[in-house]
């Protein structure tokens, strides 16, 4: 399907660009979000009246989420969730999460403003894009730990997905996993049949 776009959209062309993209798109995503209209004569004689308008108001939406990025580029920002020793979340952190995170540290972001491909589900330190508009985009860093103190641990440098870093030099003896078993053990099972078929 033709399509004359109504603002920028990352990789598929600039304001007013006709483009061919699936119906699919067309339909589910860019026509109802008010994104592209469909490619015709009467669509096309629309816009032009109307390019002034929207090159003004998308010069008005780009200004404002300058402003934002300028306070929200490079920040960091603390997530504390349930992990694992190794590191491994009990869930995840998603888009909604670190919009809801955004949003109560004061910014205006919404969830599909957030560009994250896959969930976060270890701890540690990502980075992740955020575009406020189709041309303005900021990186923030998620600093994801079990606890403030281990936010700022990983803020140093450490690694903590092993259980050293976790509890320490001062773990206990007999909870290191190769204290659960005994290497020997079968062969002592195997002598005490022996001995006992003796006897």
């Amino acid at each position: 399907m033709q399509v004359i776009l109504l603002e920028r959209i990352a990789r598929l062309g600039q304001m007013g660009d006709t483009v061919k993209v699936k119906d699919g798109f067309a339909r589910n995503f860019l026509l109802p979000q008010g994104k592209a209209l469909r490619a015709n004569e009467s669509n096309k004689k629309k816009f032009e009246g109307q390019r002034a308008q929207l090159e003004a108001r998308n010069l008005e939406r780009k200004s404002e989420a300058q402003a934002v990025a300028d306070t929200l580029d490079g920040k960091n920002f603390i997530v504390v969730r349930s992990a694992g020793e190794t590191g491994q979340l009990y869930g995840s952190v998603s888009t909604r999460d670190i919009a809801e995170l955004l949003v109560s540290e004061g910014f205006n972001v919404s969830r599909n403003q957030v560009q994250l491909n896959n969930p976060i589900k270890m701890i540690g330190l990502s980075n992740v894009a955020i575009a406020l508009h189709p041309e303005v985009e900021v990186t923030i860093s998620l600093n994801i730990a079990r606890s403030a103190d281990e936010a700022e641990r990983q803020a140093r440098g450490e690694t903590l997905t092993t259980a050293e870093a976790i509890y320490g030099d001062d773990i206990n003896e007999n909870a290191r996993p190769d204290n659960f078993f005994d290497p020997n053990a079968e062969e002592d099972e195997g002598d005490s049949e022996s001995d006992n078929e003796e006897a």
